[in-house]
């Protein structure tokens, strides 16, 4: 198994994948502001011994020396202004298109079975934090790293007895950040996943809002979208009470030492102990870029520390239910479908499917029926891959499913479920699912799938909106069938399809399906309509996990079993 470091080390190469030339460069800019700040510190010192008459620069050389320092602190900010940005702007566009690439590997079935609201606060709430906490406190490091380096060298080349009182001094801010620094990590990973329960509260109302209203659970729902917004609220105001605190620690504990050295400088100024006036506003300068730095960088580490346990968190999350790289490359099928004594169940010691053993031959049309809990729906999923850890075979002519790639299974097959997903883009696009094929290709998908009323009344521009909320269940329906034509998909597996439709309409969708020439049907119905069932080449009757019959509708009544009671019971 993969370490959480090993995981994450992907994600982390996004942010510089083909960015390092705007990372270097808007080093550059950092290391140059750096240099323009130490060097404000050596003027004002100039500055100040100039006015007693012990300067080592006439006043006219400090005037062009000051005139220097701020064209070279314009192009500085230039290089920062121009560089930075693009890099941050890249780097966090590349870490998301990159986790979005990641959430498409998934299993079909595997992903349902997830909370999508991992993946949504990762991309939203999450990416600040990354941004904010690993690209930006990385040039606030060096910044501040280089800071202290240079403020701490020019010191002791000005005056090693200062130096050594200031260093003194410093202890402050060491006690301090080491106090706060390992707080902020913890902080910011409560708020990641109090945000991750908030946005699940959130999107479940929102896409429930019909069962809301229709059972009247509004108050309900207002509380516990309440209490999501507390613990949230709580989790954001302990992490800014955390910085608020590092912060009040870090400048009292600044202040003190900034005050303790001016003190003692003039002390020596005033006593004629080599110090002048202009070196202690050297150092009083030079100080504020020692204990800034002693600040800042544990926190900077703190937060990028956070920042990459968010990184490792997503990276987790990603890593599980995706299906191994397979080596097969088949991508159609001559025969059919074979199932060799397949048992499976999600839980061990508790199997849905028991010994099931079937020929799906190609071109024809396959019902599975049953009642609730008979395996049916579960059957068709492991046809999908939705899962490897069953027991026997499901071979597409010689080739077992668990070697195929999902990309050539897909290729091969395509599902239609109760709950079809319109985009809230035209009729066209959410056909052809936003690829480009022939005209008259769209157009025999259209007529076969029984679009072509709807096109006709509405056009193939027309938007269906937020989830097709301007289409009918039907015609939902039917731009799902038409999208598995268009992709020419040899074996169209059906899932209660019809079960919200109204009689007429679902038989019309039904009918649509069984039409279809030169496709592999194999459909989970419950609705047992003798018109349709007339049309199947053959009906599996499943029962507690086990197939107890099969074979045509009237074959089947003959025999007076199982499919016989259930049918007789649905009339």
């Amino acid at each position: 198994m993969k370490r959480k470091e090993d995981i994450a080390k992907p994600y982390v190469r996004q942010l510089f994948k083909g960015n390092v030339l705007n990372f270097i460069l808007a080093f550059v800019g950092v290391l140059m502001i750096t240099v323009c700040a130490l060097f404000v510190s050596f003027i004002i010192q100039q500055i100040v011994d100039a006015i007693n008459g012990v300067s080592a620069l006439k006043f006219k050389e400090i005037i062009f020396a000051t005139a220097g320092l701020i064209v070279f602190l314009v192009v500085s900010y230039l290089f920062e202004l121009n560089f930075k940005p693009k890099f941050t702007v890249k780097a966090i566009s590349q870490y998301k298109n990159h986790v979005f690439g990641e959430i498409t590997k998934k299993n079909i079935s595997a992903f349902l079975g997830e909370d999508s609201s991992v993946y949504i606060s990762a991309l939203t709430n999450d990416i600040q934090a990354i941004e904010k906490g690993y690209l930006q406190d990385i040039f606030l490091l060096v910044n501040n790293i280089l800071l202290f380096i240079g403020a701490f060298t020019l010191m002791l080349i000005y005056s090693p007895l200062l130096t050594a009182i200031a260093v003194g001094f410093s202890f402050f801010p060491v006690i301090a950040s080491i106090i706060t620094g390992n707080h902020m990590a913890k902080a910011e990973e409560e708020v990641s996943n109090q945000n991750i329960k908030y946005t699940s509260t959130l999107k479940d109302s929102l896409s429930g809002f019909s069962v809301i209203k229709s059972f009247k659970v509004e108050a309900e729902m207002i509380k516990i979208f309440c209490e999501d917004v507390k613990k949230l609220s709580r989790a954001q105001s302990k992490k800014m009470r955390i910085s608020i605190l590092i912060e009040l620690l870090a400048n009292a504990a600044g202040f003190t030492a900034q005050l303790g050295v001016f003190l003692l400088g003039a002390y020596l100024a005033l006593s004629g102990k080599g110090i002048t006036a202009g070196t202690t506003m050297l150092f009083v300068q030079l100080m504020n870029y020692v204990i800034t730095p002693i600040n800042v960088i544990p926190q900077c580490v703190a937060e990028m520390r956070a920042a990459k346990s968010l990184i490792r968190k997503i990276a987790t999350s990603l890593n599980k239910n995706v299906r191994e790289v397979k080596t097969s490359s088949i991508n159609e099928i001559k025969d059919g479908i074979k199932i060799n004594n397949l048992s499976f169940g999600y839980e061990e010691d508790k199997e849905i499917l028991h010994d099931i053993n079937f020929d799906f031959e190609l071109g024809k049309k396959y019902a599975i029926v049953g009642t609730s809990g008979s395996g049916k729906s579960t059957l068709l999923n492991l046809l999908m891959a939705s899962n490897s850890k069953y027991n026997g075979e499901i071979n597409y002519d010689t080739e077992e499913l668990r070697n195929i790639s999902s990309d050539n299974l897909y290729e091969i097959e395509s599902i239609i479920q109760q709950n079809v997903f319109i985009f809230n883009a035209t009729i066209k696009d959410n056909i052809t699912m936003f690829q480009s094929f022939p005209e008259e290709e769209i157009e025999r998908a259209i007529n076969l799938s029984g679009l072509s009323t709807l096109i006709k009344e509405k056009g193939q521009d027309y938007l269906c909106g937020e989830n097709g909320s301007g289409l009918s269940g039907g015609e939902k329906q039917r731009i799902s069938i038409a999208r598995s034509l268009l992709r020419k998909s040899q074996v169209l597996l059906v899932d209660e399809a019809t079960a919200a439709l109204d009689k007429e309409t679902a038989f019309q969708v039904s009918s649509a399906i069984l039409n279809l020439e030169g496709v592999t049907s194999i459909v989970v119905t419950h609705a047992l309509d003798e018109a349709l069932l007339k049309e199947y080449d053959s009906i599996i009757t499943l029962k507690n996990g086990s197939i107890v019959e099969s074979g045509s509708f009237e074959s089947l009544l003959n025999n007076k079993g199982y499919f016989y009671s259930l049918f007789t019971v649905s009339q």
